[in-house]
């Protein structure tokens, strides 16, 4: 996902390589874990348990087989038991059940993170939220809902409201509010937007910690985002409030070009057009829209396509600019047919794009890249004409943290090697081109980069045992070690 520099902003801290080894293990018994996760249905009976081995193993993955790398180092990875608490009473119960017994916790929404975020390394329990799913009000511009509710659930209650929600990831239909805010970065709305981290997005949390006796906490701005994409790691989440926006009616179309220099620099001035309401602007370079089964009649052999989502007020701006650049519309809904029709062109974009091409071939992984605001055309015209063939150029076009036109890339790979999968991140980086290494389940050598002792701090006072999917968070698990070094 695209950088986020809020991590250089923090208090100096010694770098860690970006694909830095897996963390050590924390303090666990798995033998003592999993009798003390057994012993918990006995001591509250009256909630949703799930025991069965193999539900249980369902319930403990997510979809980090994108990456080879991380299949192979979860796969025998699963909870001893998993809970559906359905309010806040049967949550704290669980909780204060869990601190008092030194279980674990892995929080989970509806598994479609895709680098182990809800995958537990050391057992435990499995804390499915997908029950606590109640929306609670949206008005002048704000909403807010229970963290297991979803996206699709929210967006359709704001709506009475005339207002929708700012960004939509192409998951929207399971994943759920927690989820996004724990383990995503936006989607469909970031560029107008930004991503959830862009000041402004998201507003407050409501939070539990993970204590004998549970605390409920309200954050609020810049507190309240050292939770975000922290994988639960540092408390837990009940409640988010966002900005909202208002209302679209929001038309949808597929436009082709044969020659790549000529898609990037068609969708780069649909993006930067100050005139046009966007909701969504991604590029699939060829060979990639080929495997898009399901879009097949509306792309010819070998395009480039770029798939937009606009305001039906923008279409006459964006054709202007399609003459120019020498493309052609082949797919077109209005707002009303994309809603009669419950179909989207968002769920061929982000992540869901890897889905569609991994269905194909399965030889394909892909990585995040985050290009430079300031020459990302340029970079990612020269990267093309270097890589071409063995990198897929997939970019999503939006608005970074703090404002600039500019994409990010989860460029399809050819998989050979980890070794090879290495070299072309490094290469990538060379270049002057951010990597959010998406083959990786710890926090801080993924998106953060390094640790926070923000973060940290919030991990210490919601979490003293260390119990929230522990081996996730690097601070944490060196903490001894960042302290002598006066890291800390």
């Amino acid at each position: 996902m695209p950088a986020d520099s809020s991590a250089s902003q923090s208090p100096a801290f010694r770098t860690m390589p970006v694909d830095a080894s897996p963390v050590g293990a924390s303090a666990f018994d798995t033998s003592a874990v999993a009798a003390s996760a057994a012993a918990l249905p006995g001591l509250i009976p009256d909630l949703d348990w799930v025991t069965d081995t193999s539900r249980v193993a369902r319930l403990s993955q997510d979809f980090a087989w994108f990456s080879p790398v991380l299949k192979r180092q979860l796969a025998d990875k699963s909870a001893d038991i998993a809970v559906r608490p359905r309010t806040e009473d049967e949550l704290r119960r669980v909780v204060a059940a869990c601190a008092a017994a030194n279980v674990p916790i892995t929080i989970r929404g509806s598994g479609t993170g895709n680098y182990g975020q809800a995958i537990p390394l050391h057992g435990g329990v499995v804390l499915d939220m997908s029950g606590y799913n109640g929306f609670c009000w949206a008005r002048n511009g704000v909403g807010r809902a229970q963290a297991g509710i979803r996206l699709a659930q929210f967006d359709e209650y704001a709506r009475k409201s005339g207002l929708e929600l700012r960004w939509l990831p192409s998951t929207f239909r399971s994943a759920t509010l927690g989820g996004l805010f724990g383990g995503g970065f936006g989607g469909a709305g970031s560029i107008t937007y930004g991503p959830l981290a862009a000041p402004g997005n998201v507003l407050g949390i409501k939070v539990m910690t993970v204590e004998a006796e549970p605390r409920i906490l309200e954050l609020r701005g810049a507190d309240a985002m050292l939770l975000h994409h922290a994988y639960g790691t540092n408390g837990i989440v009940l409640e988010v409030e966002v900005a909202l926006a208002p209302v679209q009616s929001w038309m949808e179309c597929v436009a082709v070009f044969d020659g790549f220099d000529e898609a990037v620099d068609f969708a780069a001035a649909v993006a930067s057009g100050p005139g046009m309401i966007k909701k969504e602007i991604c590029l699939l370079a060829a060979p990639i829209p080929s495997y898009m089964t399901a879009l097949a009649d509306h792309l010819p052999d070998g395009c480039h396509a770029v798939l937009l989502v606009l305001a039906e007020s923008s279409e006459p701006g964006m054709l202007g600019l399609l003459d120019a650049f020498g493309g052609r519309i082949t797919y077109r809904k209005s707002a009303e047919d994309v809603i009669e029709s419950r179909k989207t062109l968002i769920e061929f974009t982000w992540n869901h794009t890897t889905l569609h091409a991994m269905k194909i071939d399965k030889s394909l992984t892909y990585i995040q890249s985050a290009f430079d605001p300031t020459r990302y055309v340029q970079q990612i015209k020269d990267i093309h004409r270097e890589l071409d063939g063995e990198v897929l150029m997939h970019l999503e076009f939006l608005r970074t943290k703090e404002g600039a036109i500019n994409c990010s890339g989860l460029q399809l790979i050819r998989f050979s090697t980890e070794e090879r999968l290495q070299e072309l991140m490094q290469m990538h980086r060379d270049r002057g081109v951010h990597i959010n290494n998406p083959h990786v389940y710890v926090v801080e050598d993924g998106k953060q980069g390094k640790p926070n002792p923000a973060v940290l701090a919030k991990k210490a006072d919601f979490d003293p045992q260390g119990l929230l999917n522990p081996g996730k968070l690097r601070a944490w698990e060196q903490r001894a070690t960042l302290l002598a070094e006066g890291a800390i």
